[in-house]
């Protein structure tokens, strides 16, 4: 109790009124609302959004918001009292009610559209008009810009109802998907990669809507019936939620000079990116083509060592379409991800998302769109008489060489994985193999590792198959290389295991461990959800005893191909 009242005390935000003076919307006032939008935000039915930027749009409450959760770390960063989550105001203004906010608040949000290419190919057609002035945010609704503590931050709201982007669709989020996100952002936080924030979660105690899912031990690979799910709005925050395939749209109108701003409006975003995410490493006073060659080289960098990260600690985003990856370099959109369990470089937690999508594929997806991105960036520099001499082939180099950059991020990624200053390049390709033909928890293998152990004993405990004596005899000799190598490095082993246990986490937010939470909070328990974000925002820490036996061990074989556990063909 003591430590909570000191938080609150230090707590510079106790009030909405105190979050409604940070408020200061950039995008609206630096960029262009689409000319058919209304002033009052009352656009909610498909249609196509031809120019703008953005479009005004209310959100729609849900109905009779609960509290389920918020994340304490992030509220704590922002100098919020946690007091401030479960009061009427914010949780009002956070399920989708901006009738009553204070000023300088607005009471209308915004959504954005974009462009959808899947892994390097452009699309139009899946869009209900067929041209793909349909794509963009379908049940997002951005309702805050706000500085506070020096950084600024968009507040937007995951379920937030239908905008002119929702394509026939409800607008809603379920509780199910809404913890997933909730949960796996602020994993991804305390793992160190970079990640759009969890801020809070309601549940609507009345309102439910019909979504395909699985039955209960089905191993369809598609939902096998319809359920009745509680309706909820998660809140998710990031410096901007600018994409890919937001750059991309405009960058596609202004190459096929689709209207007379197309241009402009290309440059206007493309500036805006950079002021919001990357105004300190961009000096200001250069001209346009000086800031568009070093964007894509400063996304490059960004680019790579997320996915490398992300590779790192068994992350698999499953959908990385240019929509679903965001322009300023972090995870975004969690969607049909998973965590690697039984390691497979083709593992793939959504159905629908191929092996272009799969866990080691994620760094030539990355790849595709970055080439997007560059794609996008490309009628600044052709139309503009005053670019510098060469930028054109310099973006060029930047793209042609992304493949470079990530394999050696990758290569920087498992050495520090393995304890080493360099990759071993024999080493590391006996190992996959051994991992593979083993059936090896990825998790648990890089965190016993981690311990050098003297033996193969406790490497075991990540073993989903006994192994033969050849296989045990190539492991013991993989083992007694790898500490020859290790013990030629500098730094004492005691040492160097510490290094490693700063990069292997030894928890990670399985799907049968998520699955019982949204089970329960849907029956109105939270607790779960409360456990396992406490477990999960400690990924790398010895916990306690209980904790170990409860979250650091295999998956149970009861589990296996199980739908909606092994696998999913939505997260709705």
């Amino acid at each position: 109790m003591k430590n909570k009242l000191s938080q609150e005390t230090a707590a510079a935000v106790l009030t909405l009124e105190d979050l409604a003076q940070c408020a200061d919307y950039s995008l609206m006032a630096s960029l262009n609302c689409d000319p058919e939008a209304k002033e009052n935000g009352v656009d909610h039915a498909p249609r196509q959004v031809l120019s703008g930027h953005y479009v005004p749009v209310n959100p729609t409450p849900i109905d009779g918001p609960e509290y389920v959760a918020h994340s304490q770390n992030f509220f704590r960063e922002l100098g919020l009292a946690d007091s401030l989550a479960t009061s009427a105001d914010f949780m009002r203004v956070f399920s989708g009610d901006l009738s009553q906010v204070p000023e300088p608040m607005h009471k209308v949000g915004w959504a954005t559209g974009y462009a959808l290419s899947i892994f390097g190919t452009e699309y139009t057609q899946q869009c209900p008009f067929q041209t793909g002035n349909g794509y963009g945010d379908g049940r997002a609704v951005s309702v805050l810009e706000a500085v506070i503590n020096d950084r600024r931050w968009e507040m937007q709201l995951k379920g937030g109802g239908r905008t002119p982007y929702c394509r026939g669709a409800d607008g809603r989020a379920v509780l199910r998907s809404s913890v997933r996100e909730f949960l796996a952002q602020e994993h991804m936080q305390a793992l160190g990669v970079p990640t759009s924030r969890s801020l809070s979660l309601y549940v609507s105690k009345t309102e439910t809507v019909q979504r395909p899912w699985y039955s209960e031990g089905s191993r369809s690979v598609d939902p096998d019936r319809m359920v009745s799910e509680p309706v909820a709005i998660s809140t998710r925050v990031a410096p901007s939620f600018l994409r890919v395939g937001q750059i991309e749209l405009f960058g596609r109108r202004a190459r096929k000079n689709e209207h007379a701003n197309a241009m402009v409006e290309l440059e206007k975003i493309v500036l805006h990116l950079i002021d919001r995410e990357y105004a300190h490493a961009i000096d200001n006073t250069l001209n346009i083509s000086e800031k568009v060659v070093l964007l894509a080289r400063e996304f490059c960098s960004r680019l790579t060592s997320l996915v490398a990260n992300w590779i790192r600690v068994g992350y698999c985003q499953g959908n990385f379409n240019s929509d679903n990856c965001a322009a300023g370099g972090f995870t975004l959109d969690f969607g049909p991800f998973g965590f690697c369990e039984l390691f497979d470089p083709y593992y793939q937690p959504w159905t629908g998302g191929g092996t272009h999508f799969a866990f080691f594929n994620q760094p030539v997806a990355a790849e595709r769109n970055f080439e997007m991105f560059c794609t996008a960036l490309m009628p600044l520099l052709q139309s503009n008489p005053d670019a510098m001499p060469g930028a054109l082939d310099e973006l060029d180099e930047i793209r042609s060489g992304f493949a470079s950059v990530m394999q050696n991020e990758m290569q920087k990624m498992f050495a520090a994985k393995l304890g080493l200053t360099s990759l071993d390049g024999a080493l590391y390709s006996e190992l996959t193999k051994l991992m593979m033909q083993t059936s090896v928890d990825y998790t648990i293998f890089f965190r016993e590792l981690s311990s050098i152990p003297d033996d193969m004993g406790s490497l075991k405990k990540s073993f989903y198959s006994d192994l033969n004596e050849e296989l045990e005899q190539r492991w013991s000799d993989w083992l007694t290389k790898w500490k020859s190598l290790v013990s030629n490095t500098t730094g004492t082993l005691a040492d160097i295991s510490e290094q490693m246990k700063r990069v292997n986490p030894k928890y990670s937010l399985r799907e049968w461990l998520l699955a019982p939470a949204y089970q329960q909070a849907a029956m109105g328990n939270y607790d779960l959800i409360s456990e396992l974000q406490e477990v999960m925002t400690q990924p790398y820490a010895e916990q306690s005893k209980e904790v170990e036996e409860k979250y650091y061990k295999l998956k149970p074989a009861e589990f296996t191909e199980l739908g909606g556990l092994s696998h999913m063909s939505c997260s709705s």
